[in-house]
């Protein structure tokens, strides 16, 4: 399910400073003391069952490949004819290998944690390796050049080196389940006896590795008990927008009616601004859809609202891309950084470097870097006032590197550093305005666009929604394609941005 921004209705123009202090309100209701305290207990990062089970791929592909290499090398020698083939069979059979135990669902967390369990589908896949492989080297004519000995030797090593690997990975997982680094984090939205059965429901499932941290409701205690299932309610679905702010939270679970239309809907056009996953628990509903159009916890059904974007590999694909580039950009561009440094420090008095508040990731504020291109007396970090065309507060240099975006280009090192990525949403200032209204009363969900770390260059960009912000429609239009890329990103996405970018930031006009 797809929210797309609504422009809200003309509202009147209020003054600066009332703005600010009723954005301040909305956009930061006060937490409890409890909620406080909860969130602050889960500010720590977790690591993802996904990531584990991906990084145990990899580790016990690499565990396969080292005896069959080292009992190669020890008995057969490198200096045999068959020097090419020897590798190719050893690592055809360690993929297989990992392959099977994907198909058997060997690498899902419970069969993690109980290796025991699955040890009968472990030696079938792996003994299946090695029945293709010599059915295969059987019709190649080529089985008696291989080595008996090694083919009965990597076979029991290998199975050998899997069931260790795999007992003390059981332990590591028990462990590390037990201290909450390993775990999905989760709120329920909606209390009552909905909520109960819930939460029952997913206590029940064995090796289960959902935190529940509390309740959030609308309602007041008398509808909706300040205790459900033993978990505290711990406000209303404004103050779960600040807790997930400062929780690092996984998943929304929302336990209402699928009845409770118009209910549903006022919280998710509140919640789906926040990174992370949306389901609408389907436990307790008589109507029943097709077995694939669930999701699962254990056996409890969930219905897909909202997937958190570019989340666990995709991630880790995301962040290595921002490095492998960011230290290309670097390099190539150093020597038009270097001129930049001195011609600024030439043209006018002060640092070279300008740093400036802009939001982050899920809202938090970041510090940006860009070249100085005003007065160092006249700078404005809050970008309360935007540049305009033929500005007074722009040095000579700063026009051009304004003009051509060579200001930017610092902030190949916030990408490298992690506080950006290199295409993205732009980053705004917290006080940016348009027509004098900050940029969230203009755009219903303009916070959505922070579901994603901000870029130093991005799809509205390029598509001519650059430079200065000062019509309503202007924010507007740049929001509905940040929105766009979030929710059609890829890594070839990403890079047909990264190439398009010089091109028409050169052609732009937008940028004083």
């Amino acid at each position: 399910m797809k929210m797309n921004p609504v422009d809200p209705k003309n509202r009147a123009a209020t003054p600066v400073h009332a703005a600010d202090s009723k954005r301040e309100q909305r956009a930061r209701p006060t937490l409890g003391p409890v909620a406080r305290q909860v969130a602050e207990q889960y500010r720590r990062d977790t690591m993802s069952p996904v990531m584990v089970s991906g990084v145990m791929r990899i580790i016990e592909f690499c565990v396969l490949l080292l005896p069959g290499f080292a009992i190669y090398a020890g008995h057969v020698g490198l200096s045999t004819h068959l020097s090419l083939e020897y590798p190719l069979v050893i690592a055809g059979v360690s993929l297989l290998s990992v392959i099977l135990f994907e198909f058997s669902d060997a690498y899902q967390m419970p069969a993690l944690r109980n290796p025991m369990s699955h040890a009968g589908r472990i030696f079938l896949c792996w003994s299946s390796s090695f029945a293709v492989l010599l059915v295969a080297l059987f019709f190649l004519k080529i089985s008696e050049e291989f080595s008996r000995l090694w083919l009965g030797a990597w076979f029991a090593s290998g199975l050998g080196v899997v069931f260790v690997l795999r007992l003390v990975t059981s332990r590591v997982i028990r462990r590390w389940t037990r201290n909450g680094r390993i775990e999905r984090r989760a709120v329920i939205v909606g209390g009552g006896k909905n909520a109960e059965l819930l939460i029952r429901s997913i206590e029940r499932q064995p090796y289960n590795d959902i935190r529940i941290c509390g309740i959030f409701d609308d309602r007041d205690d008398r509808r909706s008990p300040p205790i459900v299932a033993g978990y505290p309610k711990l406000g209303n679905v404004d103050e779960l927008i600040e807790f997930a702010r400062i929780a690092r939270i996984d998943m929304m679970i929302v336990s209402l009616p699928i009845t409770a239309e118009a209910r549903v809907l006022t919280m998710l056009r509140k919640l789906w601004v926040l990174p992370i996953d949306i389901r609408l628990s389907a436990h307790s509903s008589h109507m029943r859809f097709r077995p694939r159009a669930y999701s699962y916890i254990g056996s409890v059904p969930m219905l897909d609202v909202l997937d958190r974007p570019i989340n666990d590999w995709d991630s880790v694909a995301k962040r290595a891309f921002d490095i492998l580039f960011s230290l290309l950009g670097i390099v190539v561009f150093s020597p038009v950084m270097l001129a930049t440094a001195i011609a600024i420090k030439l043209d006018s008095k002060g640092p070279v470097l300008f740093r400036q508040k802009r939001h982050g990731f899920n809202n938090e504020e970041i510090n940006v870097f860009k070249f100085r291109s005003m007065y160092i007396e006249q700078c404005d970090p809050t970008a309360r006032n935007l540049v305009t065309k033929d500005d007074p507060r722009v040095t000579r240099v700063g026009r051009f590197i304004r003009k051509t975006s060579i200001d930017e280009l610092p902030q190949f090192f916030n990408s490298l550093s992690g506080s950006l990525s290199l295409v993205g949403p732009r980053p705004h200032a917290p006080t940016a305005k348009a027509e004098n209204r900050l940029y969230d009363e203009v755009v219903d969900g303009y916070f959505a666009r922070h579901r994603v770390k901000p870029g130093v260059t991005g799809w509205a960009q390029i598509n001519g929604w650059r430079g200065e912000t000062d019509t309503e429609e202007k924010i507007r239009k740049r929001t509905e394609f940040d929105l766009y890329y979030i929710e059609n990103w890829s890594l070839w996405f990403d890079l047909k941005i990264l190439l398009l970018t010089p091109f028409r930031l050169l052609g732009s006009d937008n940028a004083y």
